[in-house]
């Protein structure tokens, strides 16, 4: 910051002494000075006049802060180098792209009455000025040339307008900027665009940074490849199936129905069992309930089993290591079994079987009535098991009928002869 101040100091410096005192000898006009943009930056071709912190009229010592510039890469103040007046302001806050030095304001010296001072003569202004009169006379020199000794001068080549999308693109924006380009230079330059846009590399091209062509063959190239090149695609010829030999061809045979399922029900008693169940719970004080005596009954009869006639399925040997096989015996596997067990209500041991079941009356179903009482080999039966009469069952494949049955045999054996051995 201290080097950029001591740069602002410098400019101010030689801006000050560089005014129109050598342009005239009018006493009146030696004391008014330009003040003119500084170049706060070695690189910095122009700035924006953020805001003026000392206002016409107003009195300024050296060192005091006369406005804020904005360049492209910071905001800095620039300072007074003396003691002064400001006389006047020639560009007014928010100004933009002022080129380094352009009269801003003009200074008056301090303790100088600025109403009777004259505002001095822009030294740019007059520069551009005789430029463009000189260029505007050199023609009619040319034309006050006889005809007979002139050459007729080669006509300039006439560039082409081009219409711009604005607003331009940041990249293309910055280097127009940059680089100083006008409206009009921008409109000569030929976009090559997606729409017609101006693309940063058109201004390399336009500048010269780049070779002209470049920005023309990646636009073609571009457009070549956002089109999909069908031409050469061909449509595959369907290929004929291969013969099957006559040995392989054979009619289908005709699949066999599975199965159905096969029930198998077998009355068990548990009256003994409920004798041995309150045995023990006079002597040892110990509540054992029903379903532990069927549960240890089920382990035993399960043991020694002769094996199923079928081969297990892979669902039922994946369920093996998974030791889910237990937990699906109700349903029939081929290793344990574990039986459903239905009460039989004891005013049904004295009814008459069943000659038919009646079929379900779709009114019962839709109304949700209650379940009446099953019906197992004609014994109406409940969900549950009671102290007495009670319905083994097991669904089961037709190929485990023998099996089955044997296990349900084994457990009535032993809760109706002898449950007590089940306690040990």
């Amino acid at each position: 910051m201290a080097s950029l101040a001591g740069a602002c100091r410098a400019s101010a410096r030689l801006v000050g002494r560089a005014s129109s005192r050598g342009l005239t000898t009018s006493a009146r006009c030696l004391a008014a000075q330009n003040f003119v943009m500084p170049a706060l930056s070695p690189t910095m071709t122009e700035g924006n006049i953020a805001t003026w912190k000392v206002k016409e009229g107003e009195n300024f010592s050296a060192g005091d802060v006369l406005l804020e510039i904005e360049t492209d890469k910071a905001t800095m103040d620039v300072e007074a180098q003396d003691d002064g007046i400001m006389m006047k302001i020639m560009a007014q806050d928010g100004a933009k792209a002022v080129q380094v030095g352009t009269r801003i304001a003009v200074l008056a010296e301090a303790g100088d009455d600025i109403k009777t001072l004259e505002i001095p003569k822009d030294e740019q202004q007059q520069q551009q000025q005789q430029s463009s009169s000189d260029s505007a006379a050199a023609p009619k020199q040319e034309e006050a040339i006889p005809e007979n000794k002139a050459k007729p001068a080669p006509r300039a080549p006439t560039v082409e307008s081009h219409e711009q999308k604005y607003p331009l693109m940041p990249s293309v924006e910055h280097l127009v900027k940059q680089n100083g380009l006008s409206k009009d230079d921008v409109s000569k330059i030929t976009p090559t665009g997606p729409g017609g846009r101006l693309l940063k590399g058109d201004v390399l091209a336009y500048l010269g940074s780049i070779n002209a062509d470049s920005p023309a063959v990646v636009s073609s190239r571009l457009e070549k490849l956002s089109h999909l090149d069908l031409s050469n695609i061909k449509v595959a010829e369907k290929k004929a199936a291969p013969a099957a030999p006559a040995a392989a061809v054979q009619e289908p045979k005709p699949s066999k129905q599975e199965a159905l399922p096969l029930e198998i029900n077998v009355p068990v008693s548990l009256s003994k069992v409920v004798e041995v169940q309150k045995r023990i719970q006079k002597t040892l004080g110990v509540f054992m309930p029903l379903s532990t005596f069927i549960s240890r009954a089920a382990e035993v009869a399960n043991g020694n089993l002769p094996p199923a006639s079928r081969a297990p399925t892979a669902s039922e040997l994946f369920d093996q290591v998974l030791g889910l096989d237990k937990i699906k015996a109700a349903k029939g596997s081929r290793g344990v079994y574990l039986p459903q067990i239905s009460a039989v209500p004891p005013s049904t041991l004295f009814e008459p079987p069943a000659r038919s079941a009646k079929k379900a009356d779709i009114i019962d179903v839709l109304t949700a009535k209650p379940k009446k009482a099953v019906r197992e080999h004609g014994i109406a039966t409940v969900p549950g098991f009671s102290n007495g009469l009670n319905v083994f069952s097991l669904v089961v494949p037709r190929e485990e009928e023998h099996r089955a049955h044997m296990f349900l045999e084994r457990c009535k054996a032993i809760l109706e002869e002898e449950p007590g051995r089940l306690v040990l």
